[in-house]
């Protein structure tokens, strides 16, 4: 050999080596596995200038599964990001639990061993071709050069099966000659297949990881929605609702966010901030979650409430028989009608006046200041004598929570309500979160601040809060308005949900340009569609929504 020669089988190897390297690098990279796999087919068939080829992965249930396929003479791209699928079923490692040793594939993967064939149509030993050369006759192709070899992992478990068909080598007059796999190519492609089977192991594990993690993460919201029947399924429509804003904004292309786009990676992360944005309700106790009414606690305390004007009434008719009996026996018979006439008063007025209580007890969105003067009235006006002391017909607990004006919750259960955010910001701080996932407890735990800095746990402004932060409050509040298994409101259509949150943007409260892009794309059209009931969905005229600005106004 001279050193010409010599020199030209360096730099032929130097640049395949080369050639690897980078390969390795570029695999090592790719975070989608088809892609991934499809990137080491290709790498496969530029080492060894095959003509064609097919890598194969291994599927749950044990079998080879067709991910790219590609033939140069045939024209042929299948799988992979072709959008072509394969018609070509799975073959078998396995038939009756015996290996398969009919497919070549298989075969090669059962024996664990690298098969070259030089040429199908030479008798081989261990292996029977006839099938590949039928197929040829269908197909009108000469399959020659034939590598098999499977990949496998650093803990030897098979995850896949690179096949190699008819090595090329270029003529003098720009033709190819179909050569077989020599030693060398087929130690490279070997080398190939053990980075791929590694990159190929990382990206499945990491795959697996964060299939697990977000399981996970679904499994705590399931477990909250489970405490109480009243706000069952909260944690699973904050993430609809947030990332159907998410790829609103990533169409967007109007106004100050035009420019702002969310990765593949940034919409990971903010789902699963969706998802644990109420995490720490694992610790809000659920006499308080579940307060359906005002006098609520283990048991609707308006009971006993009635059961206490019960013992009124009785006492009242108990005063006007002894009246009447007194009456009669002093013959002062035209007294009689006039104390059953004040008894049915007495009992009127306070019937009047506990249908007045249970409905205040039912709670809702407002509560006027002289109904909530009136509790006190009742309170102040009733007394009872039990056990021979003489006591309020209401206790002062009772007139604290019957005269809540918002809701069920009085200012001390809303405070157990409103601490689930800081055990939720103590929950995801603790959590040693990886760089991808480094801003899920900030998305997370931002849900009920405000714009104008007037909000929890740390009265954070706009300007201090990420912008997926400030869709998580949008999407938190625009929940809570539409959802209907609130016991202490009915279910509010589109177009109020909707006037409610344009008079949010007013007060700066919700992220302005964030709720122009929520009705821009009616986000709230695709969300009710699938979760809102038929008589909440109205049609809305956008023009009437308080606060908001049309895209040619902008």
């Amino acid at each position: 050999m001279n050193e010409a020669m010599r020199d030209a089988i360096n730099q032929d190897l130097h640049e395949q080596i080369d050639r690897l390297i980078n390969v390795g690098v570029a695999l090592s990279s790719e975070k989608d596995t088809t892609k991934l796999l499809e990137q080491i087919l290709f790498a496969a068939r530029d080492l060894t200038h095959a003509d064609g080829g097919t890598i194969y992965s291994v599927t749950d249930n044990a079998e080879l599964k067709f991910e790219t396929l590609i033939n140069g003479t045939l024209d042929m791209y299948m799988g992979g990001t072709s959008g072509k699928p394969i018609p070509f079923p799975s073959i078998p490692l396995k038939i009756d639990s015996a290996p398969n040793l009919n497919a070549l594939v298989a075969f090669a993967a059962n024996k664990d061993i690298v098969v070259n064939i030089p040429d199908a149509y030479q008798p081989f030993d261990g292996f029977d071709m006839t099938a590949a050369r039928e197929m040829d006759k269908k197909i009108g192709y000469r399959t020659q050069s034939v590598l098999t070899i499977p990949m496998k992992n650093h803990e030897g478990e098979l995850n896949g099966v690179i096949q190699l068909i008819n090595a090329q080598e270029s003529t003098k007059d720009d033709s190819k000659n179909i050569i077989p796999f020599s030693a060398e190519i087929q130690r490279l492609v070997s080398s190939l297949a053990s980075q791929a089977a590694v990159a190929l192991t990382n990206r499945q594990l990491i795959d697996d990881m964060q299939r697990l993690f977000q399981s996970f993460t679904k499994v705590i919201a399931k477990s909250i929605d489970e405490k109480s029947p009243y706000t069952g399924g909260h944690c699973r429509r904050v993430p609809e609702i947030t990332m159907l804003l998410a790829n609103a904004l990533n169409k967007n292309e109007q106004g100050p966010l035009a420019d702002f786009n969310l990765s593949e990676a940034d919409m990971y992360e903010l789902n699963i901030a969706a998802w644990l944005h109420d995490c720490g309700k694992v610790g809000t106790p659920e006499y308080v979650m579940d307060k359906a009414t005002k006098l609520e606690t283990i048991i609707d305390r308006i009971e006993l409430v009635e059961a206490k004007f019960e013992i009124k009434k009785r006492d009242f008719q108990i005063e006007c028989a002894n009246k009447i009996n007194a009456a009669i026996k002093n013959n002062q018979f035209e007294l009689i009608a006039e104390y059953e006439a004040e008894r049915d008063a007495e009992i009127a007025k306070l019937e009047t006046d506990f249908e007045f209580l249970a409905n205040a007890n039912v709670g809702g969105e407002f509560m006027p200041k002289d109904a909530q003067q009136r509790v006190a009235e009742i309170a102040n006006q009733y007394q009872l004598v039990m056990a021979n002391r003489t006591q309020p017909l209401l206790s002062d607990d009772e007139v604290l929570n019957l005269q809540i004006q918002k809701g069920t919750l009085n200012d001390e259960e809303r405070l157990i309500i409103n601490k689930h955010i800081s055990i939720t910001i103590d929950m995801l701080e603790a959590l040693p979160f990886p760089k991808h996932l480094r801003n899920v407890p900030e998305y997370a735990c931002g849900h009920h601040e405000k714009m104008d800095g007037s909000g929890y746990p740390r009265g954070l402004t706009r300007d201090e809060m990420s912008v997926p932060a400030r869709m998580m409050a949008i999407a938190d509040i625009f929940e809570a308005l539409t959802a209907n298994d609130r016991p202490y409101k009915p279910p509010k259509t589109l177009t109020q949900c909707l006037k409610i949150l344009g008079f949010m943007k007013l007060d700066k409260h919700i992220d302005p340009d964030l709720f122009d892009i929520f009705v821009d794309h009616k986000v709230y059209e695709v969300f009710a569609a699938e979760f809102l009931d038929e008589s909440q969905i109205d049609e809305v005229d956008v023009n009437n929504i308080p606060g908001y600005t049309p895209p040619e106004q902008r």
